[in-house]
């Protein structure tokens, strides 16, 4: 397994990589429509942001071959993976229609030897994810976990805390997340953050901000009631603590991206020295300033910082504030930083701080795929993409303007 063959094909591959992600859930559920059942029928927005996911992931593989954390990262995709119902014929199928895809975009760049550097890798990944669930499923985890609705805190129209009790005690640390479904919308998952330290009484917090057209987001926060079953998927992410006590500590949050924030925040102990800057669109989504007054009465080295845009300015000004905020602030060389919110801000805040004095190995933040559910670009038909009449597959009009 070579990975500079690897790495140069899928570079290729990449260019095309609408199509080949179409090709490639067209192929899968032409050879082997029962894994169709695995992903959901009736939200084409939902196939199109699962064909994203699929690239995100494998561009994630490809720039970290050699890591050595990218087996930890593979086990725990596989953990996950079991929410799916996924089983080792899945896998194989996978790697199938995975290769014809790259095979049919890659043209005359393909070759026998790359192709053999595919079939090593995607067996090697398909391994340690099987490994992965076979871990999770002999130390008695569910596929999932039934988790009862017992308390929701609605904050204006589209925004809402959960707290849930899980059936069976779902362990994990401050700062991790878990996928989050509902029985009614079958197939469909999101990320949530777990939005508290874990509790005596085992119940865990989700913070649900509604997207525009967004399936789930709007179930949770406008139709979901106390009562209703939700699933929760194996906990994941790495922005756990890991700060030695005698190192300050910095937070930014924004949005709902308080809520793995708050959990850390839970953590900590009046030894701590910490600063917040907590980010919101408009003051309304300053939904939980009760519970930052009660964590600084409780750590006196706590200070608080609330951000957002001035009255009737664009809510991208909370960003350039933000900015001016980070910048008047002293002491970046001392400080661990844990980044939470839309992946866009985190990865503008991120890429500021080394100029500011933090070394980028303590800059913390999860790589999560972006979770907005207004795209709408067509899902499209097997027969129409495996056997299409014309070699330019795409209709000029009706393209999406995303591409």
């Amino acid at each position: 397994m070579d990975p500079e063959i690897l790495r140069s094909s899928f570079a290729v591959v990449e260019r095309r990589a609408e199509f080949a992600v179409k090709y490639f859930y067209s192929h899968l559920f032409r050879h082997h429509p029962d894994v169709r059942e695995l992903f959901p029928l009736d939200f084409p927005q939902d196939m199109e942001r699962q064909r994203d996911r699929l690239f995100a992931a494998l561009t994630y593989v490809m720039e970290r071959l050699g890591d050595p954390a990218l087996p930890d990262y593979l086990r725990d995709l596989g953990r996950d993976h079991r929410k799916y119902l996924a089983e080792p014929d899945h896998y194989a199928a996978v790697g199938t229609s995975l290769i014809a895809a790259f095979t049919m975009v890659a043209g005359t760049s393909w070759s026998a030897e790359v192709e053999k550097a595919w079939v090593e890798a995607y067996g090697a990944i398909a391994n340690v994810m099987l490994q992965g669930a076979w871990e999770s499923q002999q130390a008695g985890e569910p596929s999932w976990w039934d988790a009862e609705v017992v308390s929701r805190t609605r904050h204006g129209e589209d925004l809402a805390v959960l707290t849930l009790r899980p059936e069976r005690r779902l362990r994990y640390s401050p700062g991790q997340y878990v996928s989050v479904n509902t029985p009614q919308l079958p197939g469909i998952w999101r990320p949530y953050s777990l939005g508290n330290a874990p509790r005596a009484d085992h119940t865990v917090d989700l913070h649900i901000s509604r997207v525009e057209d967004g399936v789930l987001s709007t179930a949770l926060v406008r139709r979901t009631r106390e009562g209703d079953v939700l699933r929760l998927g194996a906990p994941g992410g790495g922005m756990t603590l890991r700060t030695p006590v005698e190192r300050p500590l910095t937070f930014v949050a924004a949005g709902t991206g308080w809520a793995p924030v708050k959990a850390l925040l839970q953590q900590l102990d009046k030894t701590h020295e910490a600063r917040l800057f907590l980010v919101a669109r408009d003051t309304s989504y300053l939904y939980d300033r009760s519970a930052v007054e009660g964590l600084q009465a409780r750590l006196p080295l706590l200070s608080a910082t609330f951000i957002t845009p001035a009255p009737g300015r664009p809510k991208a000004q909370a960003t350039e504030r933000l900015l001016t905020a980070l910048g008047n602030r002293a002491g970046w060389e001392r400080h661990d930083v844990y980044l939470a919110g839309p992946p866009r801000l985190v990865e503008e805040i991120g890429a500021e701080l080394p100029g500011l004095g933090t070394p980028a190995e303590r800059i913390f933040h999860d790589l999560l795929a972006p979770t907005a559910e207004d795209r709408t670009r067509p899902l499209g038909t097997a027969e129409w993409l495996l056997d299409r009449p014309q070699p330019s597959w795409h209709n000029p009009a009706s393209r999406a303007p995303d591409g």
